[in-house]
């Protein structure tokens, strides 16, 4: 558990390097966040007005679900985009701006939209899976949505610097990921382990503050508090995010090249995926 937290951090102190010199970068999960929020609205409070989902799963539910899905995977790959390519110009030597980073999104909207498609098909086939029985689909949807997310991890990074269609990104993501780390390949060590210490850590130590103060200073003091916890919650989720983005560009990079992008350690990333 050590040596995971201490690969992690690396990476976190490495990619934060270059969200220091581009903090714009910030801006793409934010936007993303907020746009994928207005989706949400947009779907899910007509369904629930009108009782959509009341009757189980129907041709006008499974239809209304499956755009949904689509929508709402164009935007987070959007943005995606955006935040990898213009980390990809930074890790290039380039200086990026959110203009740059939205211009390259544009440039590849079709492959993203065809991308969020394959993505909602996908989903969709493994959480009916998953519901088919409860024990068995369980175990077997998370195994496929595993090989799944390792799979199309530099799908993002592929569409961003390479014109292919969403079909040819897959394949070349799972050719980069075998050719670099094996054909076992089972997981990887990312951002998400440091960042979810971190947010446990401000969760924990918030609520204690915010007990302590309901009992000492009132309400009010209460609420402050707690209001303060939930920007830091926030705050913790969108600088994840974007490292999250860096980090991506960065292992791209390493497995076209096999060279480590300046700031960052090549034997880190060459344990980003470990083997079985």
């Amino acid at each position: 558990m050590f040596e995971k937290f201490a690969r992690s951090w690396s990476l976190v102190k490495a990619s934060a390097a270059v969200l220091r010199a581009d903090k714009e970068l910030l801006w793409f999960p934010v936007i993303s966040s907020i746009a994928a929020m207005l989706v949400a609205a947009t779907f899910l409070v007509p369904s629930f007005l009108t009782g959509l989902f009341d009757g189980g799963a129907g041709v006008a539910s499974i239809v209304v679900g499956f755009l949904f899905y689509v929508t709402q995977f164009t935007v987070i790959f959007f943005f995606n985009s955006a935040l990898v390519g213009a980390a990809l110009i930074r890790l290039e030597g380039g200086d990026p701006t959110v203009a740059d980073g939205l211009r390259i999104a544009r440039e590849r909207f079709g492959a993203i939209v065809g991308y969020a498609v394959i993505a909602a098909v996908v989903g969709l086939l493994i959480k009916a899976l998953e519901q088919r029985s409860e024990w068995l689909g369980a175990m077997v949807a998370r195994l496929l949505g595993a090989a799944w997310t390792v799979s199309t991890f530099l799908v993002v990074p592929v569409l961003v610097a390479q014109n292919v269609g969403p079909v040819d990104a897959i394949k070349e993501s799972f050719g980069l990921l075998k050719k670099s780390w094996g054909e076992n390949l089972i997981g990887n060590v990312g951002l998400g382990f440091a960042f979810g210490l971190l947010t446990l850590v401000v969760i924990l130590l918030g609520a204690g503050l915010i007990v302590a103060a309901a009992l000492t200073a009132g309400a009010t003091a209460a609420i402050v508090i707690g209001a303060l916890v939930v920007i830091a919650v926030i705050a913790l989720a969108v600088t994840q995010a974007a490292l999250a983005g860096i980090y991506q560009a960065a292992v791209y990079r390493f497995a076209v090249d096999g060279q480590a992008p300046v700031g960052f350690d090549g034997a880190t990333l060459q344990g980003a995926f470990r083997h079985k």
